[in-house]
């Protein structure tokens, strides 16, 4: 669609008609989803404060006069839509930010009900193409939804974390970002060194600078197979095999994570014992794309049951072809935003 094209679509919505709105909330809807995710770490909630843009954008789409574009439009309204949200929340977490590393030895911990970090389908992640239909739209050279970045992140206060984003991720201008949150470009330069600064403390060592998106590398994929048909045999060994020696593991909304390969196996034996209180079952296994990282989503057979039912979607940080970081979230409501169903049957693989 041409810049003439896009002009007459926003100018019928502007003028009322329902169709031409609905055409451009399409267009963003990919986009701002994903900034609404970046901003509160939370899938579902990124989903409702998406809609409630749109509901915003609709109703005051009088007061757009064409100074920017209607995308840059649309990314104020989100920015002060998750503005709005996050005001006097506690952000969203994974278990290592509440404690140190669990006694693998130690009882199952029951899940916490805290605001935990959420993963995001890679199919419902649309990244910014460069376009010169819309001379103020800056290329994306730092895209990015990994899981430690969206972590490291949520350490940000909420307009520390705004104005990182729209800076480093989105690649605007100091000068717009100052206009969007009504501050001075000074202001904005102050909370982006911050932010920064805060971002380098909690990012793994090889992640501080970021690279433009990518799919998982062949030698990647070849570990998540390995992964999943060790998991799938309950092969300890096979898994360890794959396991980076400080491995860190996480399964959010149980509070409790663990450090370096031996503890991540030994955890991982008492829930594979079927004489042990804890034993979780039979696994199957689903690859699945999620934050641009390779990932899994895991089914459970327990003991005398028929079907393998939707246990959580694992999300893995590879490096060197071993596992760094193993997160899988037990958050069955996923499970549709993944395309996902909810059982499997005994002879599907």
């Amino acid at each position: 669609m041409g810049a003439g094209d896009g002009d007459a679509v926003v100018a019928a919505a502007r003028a009322g008609d329902e169709s031409a709105f609905a055409a451009l909330v399409e267009r963003h809807r990919g986009e701002l989803r994903v900034h609404c995710y970046r901003m509160l770490g939370s899938f579902d909630e990124a989903e409702d404060l998406t809609q409630e843009t749109f509901l915003r954008a609709w109703k005051h789409l009088g007061g757009f006069e064409g100074r920017s574009s209607f995308r840059a439009w649309l990314y104020r309204i989100a920015t002060n839509v998750c503005l709005d949200a996050l005001d006097g929340r506690t952000r969203r977490v994974l278990p290592r930010h509440l404690s140190g590393p669990s006694d693998p030895s130690a009882s199952l911990s029951p899940p916490a009900d805290i605001a935990w970090l959420q993963p995001f389908p890679d199919r419902l992640w649309e990244p910014v193409a460069p376009s010169e239909t819309e001379p103020d739209s800056v290329a994306v050279t730092r895209e990015t939804i990994e899981l430690a970045f969206l972590a490291a992140l949520q350490r940000l206060p909420a307009r520390q974390r705004a104005v990182l984003i729209l800076r480093d991720v989105l690649g605007w201008p100091a000068k717009q970002t100052a206009a969007l949150l009504e501050g001075s470009v000074a202001s904005v330069n102050s909370a982006l060194q911050r932010a920064r600064a805060t971002m380098k403390e909690h990012l793994p060592q090889r992640r501080l600078d970021w690279a433009p998106p990518a799919e998982p590398t062949g030698r990647e994929r070849a570990v998540l197979r390995r992964y999943m048909d060790a998991m799938e045999r309950a092969d300890l060994a096979a898994v360890a095999d794959l396991l980076a020696e400080d491995v860190r593991a996480e399964m959010p909304p149980w509070p409790m994570w663990f450090r370096g390969r031996d503890a991540v196996v030994a955890a991982l034996a008492e829930s594979w014992d079927a004489g042990s209180p804890d034993y979780v079952g039979r696994f199957r296994m689903v690859p699945v794309r999620a934050n641009r990282q390779p990932a899994a989503a895991a089914y459970v057979r327990r003991l005398g049951e028929p079907v393998y039912r939707a246990f959580g979607i694992g999300v893995l940080r590879i490096e060197d072809d071993l596992i760094a970081e193993m997160t899988a979230f037990h958050d069955l409501g996923l499970f549709p935003a993944f395309a996902l169903p909810t059982t499997l049957p005994p002879g599907d693989r």
